[in-house]
Formats: C-alpha cells, structure tokens, sequence
C-alpha cells in the first residue's frame, strides 16, 4: 500500500503519482487545482481531529477534507 495523506504530519511532503478512479467532477476540480500527476506539495496544518488538512502546492494553499484527498495516489518525498 502507497503513502496515504491521513498518515501524513504537518511538514511532510510527498508527490502526486496518479488519482484513483471515483467521482469524475471532482477529479477534475483536483486537477485544475494542481494536483496533478508529477505535482509535489506539503502537509502545512491538520485539524485537531485530522480533517480537514490543509496542504501547500503549486505557491498556493489548498484545504481538502480526508475523504477529498484520499482518491489520491501518493510517494513520498
């Protein structure tokens, strides 16, 4: 099993290596986000309970809820 963003701390970092097969509307709005397959980004905080967790991609900041994020395919960096 890949690296998943719920096990994730604030600080780590990992790269996008795909997005798996779910809703296609909002794989979309992923991608147009720039989380893009090759696209690396950063852990910068997680809520006290884990969710939602805000990431750093592409010189922005991006808060995605858990269940968002886990459609994710991931490798760390």
């Amino acid at each position: 099993m890949g690296l998943s963003i719920e096990t994730m701390k604030p600080g780590d970092s990992a790269r996008v290596t795909g997005l798996v097969a779910g809703d296609r509307g909002y794989r979309q709005r992923l991608l147009a986000m720039g989380l893009t397959p090759g696209a690396v980004f950063q852990v910068r905080r997680k809520a006290p309970l884990g969710d939602p967790i805000e990431i750093s991609v592409r010189n922005f900041t991006l808060t995605l809820r858990k269940s968002e994020a886990a459609i994710l395919e991931l490798e760390a960096v």
